[in-house]
Formats: structure tokens, sequence, C-alpha cells
């Protein structure tokens, strides 16, 4: 008899790999691996499969509240945890519902036109050409770094969140090439979008996600790191419970559903997934989304990736939502771990494939 697929339940208690389409040995496999150090740095792992919660692990470990150390710390589903910059992939989500709501403006509109504030950092022909398609795909052409470890205050976010005024900082970055030729890491460029929103709602962009995103998700715990400006840190700043990042992952492979109710536009999430640019490491972007494809299929994923490790995964063909939790903050290899786990233990846990 094949597995059923299932409106996702609004708690998932009592894991059961089998109901969902996992092997039973995933768990047994993964205790195995962590007692052997496989893991370096791993706090969770939640593997969600036809709606269903097939396996949820936490481990203890080293972490941070957005730079600042923690400690030890044992994970649990109850543990908020930073997720970095899985936050722009959110913000993305958020774009797309003020775009619905008539509050932001489309891909195609100048971004010039809406920073009037500040018009004079808007120099030079290039400079003007920039689109908000290009800030959503991180190809806007300005000279920007985020190559230095997040705990150099010489890296672009950190001189932002330092800045004074983050969006004059980030509009007052000198041109590198023409928009849309090639694709730059930038947090300013989230940055930006999240003050599209807040300006285009009237909300504040914590505010806004509570009423369009989280609350019908039913997610109610959460946290959102300020900057220097008392505005929320749209590129990075959000923290999560480890079940509720799983939920957006499964209202996105449901195509913008949570319980028969519609989050997001489906249009929206195809427009976001289509991909733009090549990026890094062989994935291209899309917007605010990094796209993938598997091995052994070439069927796609979409994925959300934070400094440290952290992942949200959605894999289409297999019905699939992975979350992964970490702390190797500003670790140069931090990449591996996720790519390791994935690799050695949820693809080959896969069932009916």
């Amino acid at each position: 008899m094949g597995i059923i697929s299932l409106p996702p339940p609004l708690l998932w208690t009592n894991p059961v790999p089998e109901l969902a389409g996992i092997s039973p040995d995933a768990d047994g496999r993964l205790t195995e691996a962590q007692f052997h150090g496989e893991f370096q740095g791993l706090h969770g792992l939640l593997i969600i499969r036809h709606g269903r919660l097939a396996l949820e692990r936490y481990f203890e470990g080293h972490d941070e509240y957005w730079g600042s150390p923690l400690g030890v710390v044992q994970h649990a589903a109850g543990r908020l945890h930073d997720v970095r910059s899985v936050t722009k992939s959110v913000v993305s989500l958020l774009y797309g519902m003020a775009l619905a709501d008539g509050c932001v403006p489309p891909a195609a509109a100048r971004l010039e036109d809406h920073f009037p504030a500040y018009a004079d950092t808007f120099t030079g022909t290039r400079k003007r050409r920039i689109t908000i398609g290009h800030v959503l795909s991180m190809r806007m052409g300005l000279s920007w770094s985020e190559d230095l470890t997040y705990s150099d205050p010489h890296n672009g976010e950190r001189e932002m969140e330092a800045a004074a005024d983050r969006y004059r900082y980030i509009l007052e970055r000198p041109m590198a090439e023409r928009p849309g030729v090639s694709w730059v890491y930038c947090g300013g460029s989230t940055a930006l979008l999240g003050h599209l929103i807040e300006r285009g709602t009237g909300r504040r962009l914590e505010d806004y996600a509570t009423e369009r995103l989280f609350g019908p998700l039913g997610i109610e715990n959460f946290e959102w790191v300020m900057g220097s400006d008392g505005h929320a840190a749209a590129s990075s700043g959000l923290r999560l419970l480890p079940r509720d990042l799983a939920r957006i992952g499964q209202m996105i492979l449901d195509r913008g559903l949570w319980n028969g109710r519609r989050v997001v536009t489906a249009g929206w999430l195809a427009t976001s997934f289509k991909p733009r640019c090549y990026a890094e490491g062989g994935l291209r972007y899309g917007y605010q989304w990094w796209i993938g494809t598997l091995v052994a299929s070439g069927k796609p994923w979409h994925a959300a990736f934070g400094n440290g490790g952290q992942r949200l995964i959605v894999v289409p063909s297999l019905k699939l939502v992975v979350v992964i939790l970490a702390g190797n903050y500003n670790a140069a290899d931090q990449w591996k771990m996720p790519v390791k786990l994935m690799t050695r233990i949820v693809i080959p846990a896969v069932l009916d494939t």
C-alpha cells in the first residue's frame, strides 16, 4: 500500500519514520555517526516527509545569539535557535505577500524610484539601472564583500549593521559592474527589501510577519533581533523553534498552502525558485533562495542557508522537508557538515523514491 500524502498536522508528535516513507534505521545510523564525531557542530535534525514528522533529534553544543556566545547548550524542540541567513528567504516570502497586497514595487521597478530620501546616492547611469529584481536576486552590481568572516568588523554585513543609517550605507556603495551581470552575496539586498516591506505596509517587519506568515502557520514563539536602528535585522536576525522552521518548509512544499489555507501565492514561489544566476559551489540563486538538483535524479531542491550550517531544504519530488540546525558559525568549511548529513543520512533514508 502506498503512502498517502496528508495535510500537515498542527502539531507533529511521536515521529514514526515508516509511516512517512523514511527508513526506520535512520535514527540509529545518525546516533552511531554522532558517537564517532562525524557531524561536528550539529544541533538538530528534523525530517518531514509526506506531511509527517519522520525524525527529530537534538544534541548538545556551543551556540550563539546573533554572534554573542551562549556557551554549551542542550538543544531541544522548545528552544529558539538562530537561523541567520535563512532569514533572507523568509523576507523573500514576506515580499511576495506584500506584493500580492499591492504594498511593494514589482521586480521591474527601478530601485531609485522607491528610495527618494536617498536620491543623492544614485549617481551614475549604472546605479540608476538597478531594479527590484536585481535586489531580490543579489545582482545589484554594487561593490560588496561578505567573504570576510562575520566575526570581522570589516565584513559588509557587519559594517552595514554598525552604520548610523544602514540603507545609506548600502546605497552609497560604489558600482563594481553593471546590474544583472553577476551574483554577489549581499545582506544589504535583504535589508533594502525589509525596508520596502515596512514602508509599503506601514508595519514593522516582525509585525507584518506575525500577521501574514507566522500567525497563519501557528508560529507563536519567535525572536527577531533588532539592528542598531531599532528595526529588525532583515538579513540574519530571526530566531525560530525547529518545528516552526519546518512548518515554513511544509507550507512551501504544499505550494503556499497550510492546512488548505492560502498563505503565499504559488506564483510567487515559482518566481522565487526560478534560477536567476549561478551562485557558488555549483548552485544557482533565485529570489533570496538557493537552488540545486539531486545527484541521482537531477530533480530540483530549494533551500535557505544560514551561517553556522543552518538549513531549510525542500525537495518537491520526494515530498521532503529537512531542517538542520548547527553551531559551526564563521567556519570556512561550515557547508560540509550539512552536505554530508544529507548525503549520508537523509537521502539514503528516503524510501519508495
